[in-house]
């Protein structure tokens, strides 16, 4: 099949750009639910009479369908979309920009899905799908999962159904809280994931930056001791990737430690961590959940990140060398590659 792609971009350009624009239509649609033709143009980067065209003849082919709240999606163009995946994975050539960041890494598995998350929250829904999907296809029966906080994480939960391969999962929060949206919390991430699949989950309720003292106060409490004994011997853990200098300014880091930072080259900011270019940690905050030894021991990593703005802090921690499965897409995989060169 990929020969035939090849042959076919060399005899039939165009039907390439025909299948793209429809499949990114489609795609849109689906991933929306219901939408207007107004938004979707906005999203797909098209006129609205270029649309409309596109739009009849996806009708016409039982594909799309329309009603009062919007334009969506059938069966029939469920089926296809799923059919067409591989190929158009391929087609955009992004099956070929994950195997050069696998190999570069030595990761197990590299998964790019279209956009920009940064521009388009449809692409960081489809990073959440991703991620989901990455989730599913690694997970066994009464495995421990621990799961980071931030919006990406949030958006894989919401991707999440219940399956056999879910039965008996824990799933716990890596580290404390933020301080920031509750729906962002690492607690209520591992409640989400555990409520969708049936699985089961425990909450750990503390702060995620604590002074060395409460910290040492609070890991003396027999239910905190016990809960992190559980998370540190999860068998798979899910983090997000964030910019060295907004992960700071979340955690509400004082401008000394900004400058400080600064100074040491902070890129990327990973389960409480921050790393430099090279891979290096170059500080941790002491919190309670994991740490950077328990990330050594873990069967498997997953990391979702995406954007293109994070393509750097995502090429740092993979430079760590402790990530085994990176979920991201194709705005950030190329500064990726474009950091690598």
């Amino acid at each position: 099949m990929s020969s035939l792609l090849e042959l076919q971009k060399q005899l039939l350009p165009e039907l390439m750009d025909v299948m793209k624009k429809r499949y990114t239509i489609l795609h849109h649609i689906k991933l929306s639910g219901s939408i207007g033709r107004r938004t979707l143009a906005q999203s797909v980067h098209m006129t609205e009479r270029v649309l409309r065209s596109e739009v009849d003849i996806l009708k016409q082919q039982g594909l799309l369908d329309t009603n009062s709240t919007g334009m969506h999606i059938t069966a029939a163009g469920e089926e296809l979309l799923e059919g067409l995946e591989p190929y158009i994975r391929q087609l955009f050539g992004l099956t070929d920009l994950a195997e050069r960041i696998r190999c570069h890494f030595g990761l197990k598995q590299v998964i790019i899905v279209p956009g920009d998350s940064d521009e388009s929250i449809l692409a960081k829904k489809e990073l959440g799908r991703a991620g989901a999907a990455a989730l599913r296809e690694v997970v066994q029966p009464q495995d421990v999962i621990a799961v980071a906080g931030g919006s990406t994480m949030a958006e894989i939960a919401e991707c999440l159904t219940a399956s056999s391969a879910f039965r008996g999962t824990w799933f716990l929060p890596a580290r404390g809280g933020l301080g920031e949206n509750v729906e962002l919390q690492a607690n209520s991430i591992a409640s989400t994931m555990a409520k969708r699949t049936g699985g089961q989950y425990r909450l750990l309720h503390v702060p995620d930056h604590l002074s060395e003292d409460a910290y040492q106060s609070l890991i003396q409490e027999p239910n905190i001791r016990e809960l992190i004994a559980i998370i540190r011997k999860a068998r798979i853990v899910v983090h997000g990737i964030g910019d060295a200098m907004v992960m700071a300014t979340r955690r509400n880091v004082d401008s000394a430690m900004k400058e400080s930072l600064a100074r040491e080259g902070a890129l990327a900011e990973a389960f409480g961590y921050y790393f430099d270019h090279k891979g290096h940690v170059v500080h941790n905050i002491p919190t309670v959940g994991l740490r950077l030894e328990d990330i050594y021991k873990t069967e498997l990593v997953i990391g979702v990140a995406g954007g293109k703005s994070k393509g750097e802090a995502i090429a740092a921690v993979l430079r760590f060398g402790h990530e085994d499965i990176l979920v991201t897409d194709e705005a950030a995989a190329e500064q990726i590659l474009h950091y690598l060169s």
